[in-house]
């Protein structure tokens, strides 16, 4: 279970992220109307996802014992019309063979957020008294 808990005051359009023992700011870029102080909610959206597919291919190649030195990802979002997409291209840094590859490639399309993102999710909203 993940929670996060949000808060916004006065200055636009800057937000207080919290979870567990960690503070994060989340803000619009200035050509939105925000100060930037902070990545915007796709951005970390996409942070999710990045971290989430690194952090399992690290896990899969050190349970196989593989030789992957280090992973680097850049991932994009676009939406056109009614179309939204992520691109998501990985670099595998080491001495992995193409099977090696070809099946960590396969591990990427089958992490927890993809799986998540994939299928998409209930979102329930309630609201609570100050």
């Amino acid at each position: 279970m993940a929670r996060v808990q949000a808060s916004i005051g006065s200055v636009d359009y800057t937000v207080a992220l919290k979870t567990r023992q960690h503070e994060l700011i989340a803000d619009e870029p200035v050509v939105r109307g925000g100060k930037d102080s902070g990545p915007a909610p796709y951005e970390l959206l996409l942070s999710a996802l990045a971290a989430c597919t690194l952090i399992t291919l690290r896990m899969y190649a050190q349970r196989k014992q593989w030789p992957l030195e280090a992973v680097h990802a850049d991932l994009r979002y676009e939406k056109t019309d009614e179309q939204a997409s992520i691109t998501r291209v990985l670099t595998l840094q080491g001495a992995l063979n193409d099977e090696q590859r070809t099946r960590l490639l396969d591990i990427a399309e089958r992490t927890p957020v993809t799986l998540t993102l994939k299928s998409g999710v209930a979102i329930h909203t309630q609201l609570q008294s100050a």
